[in-house]
């Protein structure tokens, strides 16, 4: 006797399987780029690697395709279970929707990529947002999340943030040009950064306010 997967279950599949690939193949096509450029120049790719990872949206886009992953698959372990806690997965879908906005209100107009670069910017800044983003509302359990989880879910940016100022005054080289300290100064990129943790917040009320919801309404929010 065969059973038949519920419609429900099998489009959310899909939508793991596409978010899983598109997010690592984002990642992958920028880690080349980077490379490329590196190779081209003659400088060090180990600190192609470096300079790669040193961007919040790089470190974010590799969270969120890690949970896709981490949902495809059906190995147990406790990395696997650490990453699908709904607090985990949660917490990654308001830092993903950060580096979305925060591209597309600040930093789209500063420079037009064509070509692969053009494809990785949509991939990780607007096509992996929007995937992870319905992905959290069909597949992330509700109902458990709290205000508190807010003081938790803040200590990646923040963390992020003194690395960004740490680096860029050790290296003069700075990920973003509103944390750029050189041209700024320490007091208006201290009030860049300060709005961005405001929006940052602001979409994590969002966030635990709509799982709030959706966990009273007792709904099954499978696609």
């Amino acid at each position: 006797m065969v059973t038949q997967a519920a419609p429900g279950s099998v489009a959310r599949r899909r939508l793991v399987v596409m978010g899983a690939v598109l997010g690592w193949a984002g990642l992958t096509i920028q880690m080349y780029l980077v490379f490329y450029s590196r190779w081209s120049l003659e400088a060090s790719l180990l600190g192609g690697l470096v300079s790669f990872f040193s961007y919040f949206t790089v470190l974010t886009n590799t969270l969120v395709a890690t949970v896709l992953t981490c949902e495809w698959t059906f190995r147990e372990s406790s990395a696997r279970r650490w990453f699908l806690r709904p607090s985990v997965s949660s917490g990654i879908a308001v830092s993903i929707a950060v580096v979305g906005l925060t591209y597309n209100v600040l930093l789209r107009h500063l420079w037009h990529p064509e070509g692969w670069q053009w494809i990785a910017d949509e991939l990780m800044h607007d096509v992996m947002p929007l995937l992870f983003l319905a992905y959290w509302w069909v597949g992330v359990p509700k109902g458990t999340l709290r205000l508190r989880h807010i003081l938790l879910w803040v200590i990646y940016p923040l963390v992020y943030f003194a690395y960004s100022l740490l680096r860029g005054h050790l290296l003069a080289v700075y990920p973003y040009p509103f944390v750029d300290v050189e041209k700024l100064g320490y007091p208006q990129v201290f009030i860049n950064a300060g709005g961005l943790l405001a929006g940052f917040v602001l979409l994590a009320l969002v966030v635990i306010g709509l799982d709030r919801w959706l966990g009273r309404c007792g709904r099954s929010v499978d696609v």
